[in-house]
């Protein structure tokens, strides 16, 4: 689903805490469809010129959160955002400790240039890195894989790793009766 930051009417600029919480108020309203599977809500900055870091804590990373808190299977993506914008939302994850996927996003929804917006501690970037290596993994199949190297002996950690990443909203989550597999939140389109 592609959400338009800026609507007809609206200045490309988007500044404020108070105009952030708005906003955030308007795309949970908007967004009611909730998907079946797990899918990308594209928050497309195309029109934007220029958002602060106080309007992007309040509405982008205020819906990430709502929407991780509620279990939704939306996994927010901030689509073709500019420098400008690119760099306030570096700010907010920096200030934060969080992340948030970033990429470009054509007309016709083919995803490219896809990119990792802040830091994650080095064994949530290394499983981040595997997910997206692999295009699908579990913990049972990454302890198979990368136990030993890793020199982790139960599948614990790596279902720790996993469901942190998902929490986060950096991979998508899928329940296959008890056991949950992870997949990319984006792929490149060919």
């Amino acid at each position: 689903m592609r959400y338009d930051m800026v609507h007809p009417g609206i200045e490309p600029v988007l500044s404020g805490a108070i105009n952030g919480k708005t906003a955030f108020a308007t795309m949970v309203k908007t967004i009611d469809l909730e998907p079946s599977e797990p899918t990308a809500l594209y928050l497309d900055f195309l029109e934007v010129g220029v958002a602060t870091a106080s309007y992007l804590r309040e509405s982008v990373f205020a819906l990430k959160a709502y929407l991780r808190n509620v279990g939704s299977n939306f996994y927010p993506v901030a689509a073709n955002a500019n420098e400008s914008v690119y760099d306030e939302l570096l700010t907010i994850a920096n200030a934060r400790n969080d992340a948030i996927i970033s990429c470009s996003l054509s007309v016709q929804g083919a995803v490219s240039d896809i990119s990792l917006i802040g830091q994650l501690d080095p064994k949530q970037q290394m499983t981040f890195a595997l997910v997206n290596e692999l295009g699908k993994a579990d913990a049972g199949s990454l302890m198979q894989q990368y136990g030993e190297e890793e020199q982790v002996t139960s599948t614990t950690a790596w279902n720790n790793r996993l469901a942190g990443l998902a929490a986060r909203g950096l991979i998508l989550e899928f329940t296959r009766g008890r056991s949950k597999y992870y997949r990319p939140v984006l792929e490149v389109s060919e």
